[in-house]
């Protein structure tokens, strides 16, 4: 089994909640995960001082493979010709010097996509040909069995609510593109509060037997939660076998003194479809009438 700890939206700056960042800690080294994915906005204003913070908080996280990816907030706003000329110089000294990245481990390649625009489209991001055809390039080396993972920060799907986030521009596009890629899975953040589902809920698809499970993670280090986590904090944790995806979302409860789990959701693998037997173990064979 993988176990994956999926945060984002950190914040360090004005917005960020430090109560909720030590109860991460807590979880993160509770929960022993196997990679840790933070899918970006690490900082409120791309100031150094805010990188710094940022820096210190991923050493104290468990020493296992992390994989983050840039967010809109992480490169200037209103620091203009350094949004033009050198829009990831503190990023790429204080977070990673790689802006796309692909990580590979034992039953999964996990490929980071940076959809942050700082040039063009600074709040809604983009996917440019050449990522993906550095995702087609590692995703078809993948080995058979190993569970297709993408990152990004900016969304390919909105969150089922009353906000009506527009999703990155040729999201459709993406999807597809991916969907061939047999990519099962997409961790990313920007929306502040969690949307877990699949593709197929918003999207048809030309694939319309499989779509991808998107995972949205909350904020989760920072007082900026939207809609029904209005300011709250949440993250991931996803569980990958050869049978199933399973991801439980965590939410931070003042009551509780830390993060809990707040709902559970459970998928098939992409080649699998269904289950053959009920996940949660109450109903065994889903099909003892099917003809053989």
């Amino acid at each position: 089994m993988l176990t994956i700890l999926h945060g984002s939206d950190l914040h360090f700056g004005k917005h960020h909640d430090s109560v909720a960042a030590e109860a991460f800690l807590r979880s993160a080294r509770e929960i022993g995960p196997d990679l840790i994915v933070l899918s970006g906005d690490f900082t409120q204003r791309a100031k150094v001082r805010e990188y710094e913070e940022a820096r210190r908080y991923l050493g104290a996280l468990p020493h296992v493979p992390t994989v983050v990816t840039p967010g809109n907030h992480d490169v200037p706003l209103y620091r203009i010709w350094e949004r033009l000329l050198q829009p990831y110089r503190n990023y790429r000294s204080w977070i990673s010097p790689e802006l796309d990245s692909v990580t590979t481990l034992d039953g999964a390649t996990v490929v980071a996509l940076n959809s942050a625009a700082p040039r063009r489209a600074i709040v809604n991001g983009r996917i440019r040909p050449h990522q993906l055809a550095l995702a087609a390039s590692a995703l078809r080396e993948a080995a058979p069995d190993s569970v297709r993972i993408v990152v990004l920060h900016h969304h390919l799907s909105p969150a089922p609510d009353y906000e009506r986030d527009r999703p990155l521009p040729g999201a459709h596009r993406i999807l597809d593109a991916l969907e061939k890629l047999g990519v099962e899975l997409i961790l990313a953040g920007h929306l502040h509060r969690a949307y877990i589902g699949n593709s197929l809920d918003t999207y048809p698809g030309e694939d319309r037997e499989h779509g991808i499970v998107i995972v949205q993670s909350g904020t989760t280090t920072s007082k900026r939660g939207r809609a029904r986590e209005r300011s709250r904090c949440s993250f991931n944790l996803v569980r990958v076998t050869k049978e199933l995806l399973e991801i439980s979302h965590f939410m931070y409860f003042e009551k509780f003194g830390g993060f809990a789990p707040f709902s559970m959701h459970v998928f098939p693998r992409r080649e699998a479809q269904y289950f053959d037997e009920d996940p949660f173990g109450r109903v065994g064979s889903l099909h003892r009438g099917a003809a053989h």
